[in-house]
């Protein structure tokens, strides 16, 4: 057991790790790839990817069942589909990787707005620390907000729309075999907008294939299926802790990579939001 769970949290810090990666490569392949195409192709393919692994579960499946996927997909779709639009007009990751962790604080008022389930006592002690994060994290040059963060901060809420579907809808469910749907549901809704709304024609190179590649094998298919073996190893509040370390290693690929350039001010925001994050999932009762 012990070796299990070794074995769980690793794979869940790779998870983390990977994710951050896909941060940067959907950033570099964005840069000439229309993001309609973009999430449409690499959703659908990595859903394929998957599909080995459980297509005897999805068959298997009931159509009630199917249809409450297909919701929740959408639920992820929409929030995947303002998350690249956030991306494509921002030109700092780390902050959006900061502020897209907030879902987790988000997710108790969804919870409570749909299923009248009130937060616990942590969540009210955690909020104002977060207020404060964000206050640090966005104002920067007097109260004005950018326009990408907004769109972070919407797609943060829809990414905890979907947490909350998936927990409270989903039952009698193989995790791999509820993420392979969803993707594949993902990759439908972004064909269905990209078919609105016609993008422009754009060259493929060597460039755009390997982080494609990167971003759809490595940062969709594979962290997937890292953090699903994981998260089936290890406690949920221990794989919670260690989920919020995304940001951080997407701060330091976007230095490394990307050359951005992070305000002392921004760093102290980003690392209260952490913190307001570690007070909650390491003390919540519930």
């Amino acid at each position: 057991m012990k070796t299990e769970a070794l074995r769980g949290k690793l794979f869940l810090l790779l998870a983390t790790m990977l994710a951050a990666v896909g941060w940067i490569s959907s950033k570099l392949v964005i840069l000439e790839m229309p993001g309609e195409v973009f999430i449409a192709a690499r959703f659908l393919m990595a859903s394929l990817i998957l599909l080995p692994f459980c297509y005897q579960q999805i068959f298997a499946l009931r159509p009630k069942q199917i249809a409450a996927l297909g919701g929740v997909g959408m639920a992820l779709a929409a929030s995947i589909e303002v998350w690249v639009h956030a991306i494509t007009i921002s030109s700092t990751l780390s902050e959006g990787a900061f502020i897209m962790s907030l879902a987790m604080i988000i997710a108790p008022f969804i919870s409570w707005l749909l299923f009248k389930v009130k937060p616990n006592r942590m969540f009210w002690i955690s909020l104002p620390i977060t207020c404060i994060g964000i206050m640090l994290l966005t104002i920067t040059t007097g109260w004005q907000v950018d326009n990408s963060q907004w769109f972070f901060l919407l797609s943060s809420a829809l990414l905890s729309l979907h947490f909350v579907l998936n927990k409270r809808v989903l039952t009698n469910i193989k995790p791999l075999t509820s993420i392979c749907v969803q993707l594949f549901m993902v990759g439908i809704v972004g064909s269905v907008f990209m078919a609105a709304v016609s993008p422009e024609r754009f060259e493929i190179n060597g460039h755009v294939l390997f982080w494609f590649a990167v971003s759809t094998v490595i940062a969709t298919s594979v962290r997937y299926l890292l953090q699903t073996v994981g998260q089936f190893n290890v406690k949920i509040e221990t794989a919670s802790l260690i989920m919020i370390l995304e940001p951080i290693w997407t701060l330091i690929l976007s230095i490394s990579f990307l050359d951005e350039v992070v305000e002392m001010q921004k760093l102290i925001g980003g690392g209260v939001i952490l913190l307001s994050l570690f007070i909650y999932i390491k003390y919540s009762k519930s």
